[in-house]
């Protein structure tokens, strides 16, 4: 008897959105006081971390060709952002589930290191090829993996702030403070292009795809950033002098990505109710997941900080929808491997 059976898709490049959503919904969980599912999460994330890491390396030297063009597609080039984002939650999770200061160290200046291969590296890659396509095929909240990678690093930097002496205290605030920076420029940019494909060129429903929740996910990311500057301020002088425009610009990133919330909602059912697109496994994706954990973290922090407790039942409302959607979208990818498995079952020859 012979096994016939699909072969696994290890040419492709492997995505950490799965480590992304789930790390967040491990330190929201933490926020809420709910210790022991947060541990849960959190153990699953370092498995998956490992295995994907694991994957991607052992792809780089197998077919490091196919790499390097993937690097230049603008189609396939942002996946890669999301191990800078994925690396810097489980960073921020060792520090914030008091698993290990130095894990947390670790994986912040992997994350950190990473960050500056990629963001240099695809973006070099993507300006210089000569595949170039019509900005309507390629512009989507995908690439704003970019900004939610420059922001992940920021956050990273400003909670191990709080936890070393000076001199190096004040570095990394300033290091989380320019990468925050950065991130709210770029996001600026690619938010005009992704703004302007939406609104006045031709939206079909199977354009609404599950990235384009990263356009409020990169805004939740923002605010958990310029949150936890404003409270490293108590520490820093310097910091402390910026602080209204911290506050400032950490409501304008929360309302932003507040803003987004029910014109995605209202997207989201025009797709599936009013032009009745079907719902494939596909259709849920750890992308929509992680904006989810990240605004109930984002929210929770900067409420802590800045807004004083106006915003409390966000935090709990979002964590709870974020951990539905995570339960939703495992039940249908394991649907979906399993039918994929029944359609190549095992025949005899």
């Amino acid at each position: 008897m012979a096994f016939h059976l699909r072969p696994p898709r290890l040419h492709l490049q492997p995505s950490f959105s799965f480590v992304m959503a789930t790390g967040i919904l491990a330190v929201a969980a933490r926020q809420q006081g709910w210790s022991r599912l947060s541990l849960l999460l959190f153990e699953c994330d370092v498995l998956a971390w490992l295995l994907l890491a694991g994957l991607s390396l052992w792809r780089l030297a197998r077919w490091p060709r196919a790499v390097a063009q993937d690097m230049a597609s603008p189609l396939r080039a942002p996946v890669f952002f999301t191990a800078v984002a994925g690396t810097g939650v489980l960073a921020g999770g060792f520090l914030l589930l008091e698993v290990s200061f130095t894990l947390a160290w670790l994986f912040a200046t992997l994350a950190l290191a990473t960050w500056g291969v990629l963001s240099y590296g695809v973006f070099a890659a993507v300006i210089t090829s000569r595949d170039k396509q019509p900005v309507e095929r390629v512009v989507g909240g995908g690439w704003l993996l970019a900004v939610v990678a420059c922001q992940s690093v920021a956050v990273d930097a400003a909670l191990l702030s709080a936890h070393v002496a000076p001199p190096l205290r004040l570095q990394l605030d300033l290091l989380a403070l320019c990468m925050w920076l950065f991130g709210g420029m770029l996001y600026t940019w690619l938010m005009a292009l992704i703004f302007h494909r939406a609104v006045f060129l031709p939206f079909a429903p199977a354009d609404l795809t599950p990235p384009s929740w990263i356009n409020m996910g990169a805004m939740a990311i923002s605010t958990l950033a310029g949150a936890q500057l404003v409270a490293d301020a108590a520490q820093a002088p310097w910091l402390a002098e910026l602080l209204p425009f911290l506050k400032g610009f950490t409501l304008l990133y929360w309302a932003t990505g507040t803003w987004w919330l029910p014109l995605l909602v209202a997207l989201t059912l025009w797709r599936y109710v009013l032009r009745r697109d079907p719902l494939r496994p596909e259709g849920l994706d750890w992308s929509m997941v992680f904006p989810l954990g990240m605004y109930s973290a984002a929210t929770h922090h900067m409420d802590s900080h800045i807004t004083a407790g106006l915003l409390a039942p966000l935090d709990t409302v979002f964590l709870i929808l974020g951990l539905l959607a995570w339960s939703a979208t495992a039940l249908a990818r394991t649907l979906s491997w399993w039918r994929a498995g029944r359609a190549t079952a095992p025949v005899a020859d």
